[in-house]
């Protein structure tokens, strides 16, 4: 190898080991891709009497454990029976029973999921049966562990990368042209992709659950990731890997020799290649994204050509490259096959990359106003990049000669080793070395003097390295919530703060009264924000005819749920100012039409009560 191939091949790895500290740095709890969209009882509510049991909806399908949903009591003690499970077979709600006879008290519920797309998901929230009261539950979310979410999105990145070279060398090699350095390529992505999903499916279980890297050999935790989808597409993975071992072995077997009796394999080594490389996969394809949300039917199907077009560019970028080192000759025709093969898998990937895009994005405003989507314009952009640049290797791959060996500058003449009869071994092993490694200095003039192939080399060097930062940013988009998800989780209800937080703000009732006395005429504004079951604040202004606020000697407010028979409920108010009363805190139980009742006091004899119906949230 070249001084110039080892400063850029060093490059690449500095560059790959830099990108992975920059995607893992940090790793906590996954980003939520199943949003919480509604509970019940809701969060923040009080109410009457304990129910039977806590609920729980998301907006996709998620994978329950024995943990996934807790309910703890004040004192942190858990109340529920320990056993979550689907409401009428519905894979996106979540349910679990409580213990008769709990105590009236603030409940922390805390729940833990996986999300159909793979990734799991967490979160908290309260509620109050008969009055809200103090709580010791301060920490009832368990996320992912740095250590293992580090370690999982690594083996991620080097399965993506794996599998790109496996595809992509095998096919250069069926296709364009085979060599020891393309063999390496294949055969270096098998090994790649195969440690990588033996790490993934240990990491698994503890990646899941929250645990530490000392619970990867956890058998337990193994046989629930197996149980699940995304292990079996792991498992499943690792079984297609031995196929994907034997079509390794045809590819650069006997066969591939010349006389090897190539042509009679042509047919069969296609479709059973071909069906093994769409196997891979369909393993991500049926786990992650494409699984889950809108169209999976036809999402999974694209997205198995997606990668299957990933693995023949990138991955055929990484043989050529191999070849274009080697000191043999590269034939011209086979480099201008590799052109037209790469045009035609860049085309598969706009084409479904545009409909991926418009699935996972969803909007125009999603694509800058989401994490998701500003993911995706890099991913572009890059793309955009690889293209421009491999204008310039079609333009290199044009000027390449079919030089024959043996046309370079003459080379030195070594003695035979056999030369003279008192040749020691040990001479005679010397001057082997010196003519092998002149026969390969020689090679390596040859290829340099060809300048279409030398230049060819230096822009696919360049291609090669944005290829690993593209690579790097696949993974981060498969670790990163779709932008239509988000948007959906904000539209559904602020899922972070609450499903049960309102989507028209405070509610405002305007009531005139009369006590009918002297100055017993005015105006009662009265605001309950944010206006939804749970802590609200009362606020509550009184104004004469003239606008100006005036000072009573008594306001009441209290609020009454006619149809569950609930209330009155006082509402404690405290002056602040002339005209203006408070109260912080005032527990509503539940969302409805309350009937909300105003007295109003202006002597001993002169008062009036008004009431107003008010909706609740």
């Amino acid at each position: 190898m070249s001084t110039t191939v080892r400063r850029f091949a060093g490059l690449l790895g500095a560059l790959a080991a830099a990108l992975l500290c920059v995607l893992t740095a940090g790793a906590g709890t996954a980003s939520a891709h199943a949003a919480l969209t509604a509970t019940d009882p809701r969060q923040g509510s009080v109410v009457p009497e304990a129910p039977r049991q806590v609920r729980l909806t998301f907006s996709e399908g998620v994978l329950l454990g024995a943990d996934s949903v807790r309910v703890l009591d004040p004192k942190g003690a858990r109340v529920d029976d320990g056993r979550p499970a689907h409401v009428d077979g519905r894979s996106e709600t979540a349910a679990v029973a409580l213990r008769a006879g709990i105590a009236n008290g603030t409940y922390t519920v805390a729940w833990q999921a996986v999300s159909a797309d793979s990734h799991p998901v967490a979160g908290a929230f309260t509620f109050s049966v008969g009055a809200p009261s103090a709580t010791t539950v301060k920490a009832a979310v368990k996320g992912t562990d740095p250590a293992v979410g580090t370690l999982y999105d690594t083996a991620r990145y080097a399965a993506y990368a794996g599998f790109a070279l496996l595809i992509g060398g095998c096919v250069f090699a069926a296709v364009c042209h085979t060599g020891r350095g393309v063999r390496r390529v294949a055969v270096g992505g098998w090994v790649a992709l195969f440690l990588a999903t033996a790490a993934l499916l240990l990491l698994r279980g503890a990646y899941t659950s929250g645990r530490g890297p000392g619970a990867v050999l956890d058998l337990s935790l193994l046989g629930d990731a197996l149980s699940s989808r995304p292990g079996a597409a792991l498992l499943t993975r690792l079984l297609l890997l031995s196929a994907a071992a034997v079509v390794l072995a045809v590819v650069f077997g006997e066969h591939a020799r010349p006389g090897g009796g190539r042509r009679a394999y042509a047919w069969g080594l296609g479709v059973g290649g071909g069906l093994v490389a769409a196997g891979l996969a369909a393993t991500w394809a049926a786990a992650e994204h494409a699984s889950a949300g809108l169209q999976p039917w036809v999402a999974m199907p694209v997205d198995v050509l997606h990668l299957l077009g990933v693995g023949v560019w990138l991955g055929g970028l990484a043989a050529l490259l191999a070849a274009l080192g080697a000191d043999g000759p590269l034939p011209g025709g086979a480099a201008r096959r590799f052109s037209r093969l790469a045009f035609t898998a860049v085309c598969v990937l706009v084409a479904t990359g545009i409909y991926q895009s418009w699935r996972q994005v969803g909007g125009w405003a999603a694509l800058t106003g989401t994490e998701y989507g500003r993911w995706l314009l890099v991913k572009i952009g890059l793309v955009g990049v690889l293209v421009v640049l491999a204008s310039f290797s079609r333009r290199w791959t044009a000027r390449l000669t079919d030089r024959a060996p043996g046309r370079g500058p003459r080379r030195k003449a070594v003695p035979d080793a056999s030369a003279g009869s008192d040749a020691s071994p040990e001479r005679a092993a010397q001057l082997a070395r010196q003519r092998a490694a002149m026969a390969k200095a020689a090679g390596r003039r040859e290829r340099d003097a060809d300048e279409g192939r030398a230049g060819l080399r230096r822009a696919v060097l360049a291609e090669a390295a944005v290829a690993v930062v593209l690579l790097a940013v696949t993974t981060v988009l498969t670790t990163t919530q779709p932008g239509r998800a988000e948007t959906e989780q904000k539209r559904a209800g602020r899922a972070a703060e609450g499903p049960s937080a309102p989507a028209g703000g405070p509610v405002e009732a305007k009531i005139a009264y009369d006590t009918g006395g002297k100055g017993g005429r005015g105006t009662a504004r009265i605001t309950v924000a944010p206006g939804r079951s749970g802590a609200n604040t009362v606020d509550v202004t009184l104004t004469d005819p003239a606008g100006r606020p005036v000072d009573v000697p008594e306001v009441a407010v209290s609020f009454t749920e006619k149809e569950k028979g609930i209330g009155p409920l006082k509402a404690p108010l405290e002056r602040l100012s002339a005209g203006r009363s408070r109260a912080s805190g005032f527990q509503l139980p539940m969302a409805g039409r309350w009937q909300l009742t105003l007295t109003v006091r202006t002597s001993e004899i002169d008062q009036v009560t008004e009431i107003e119906d008010v909706k609740i949230d």
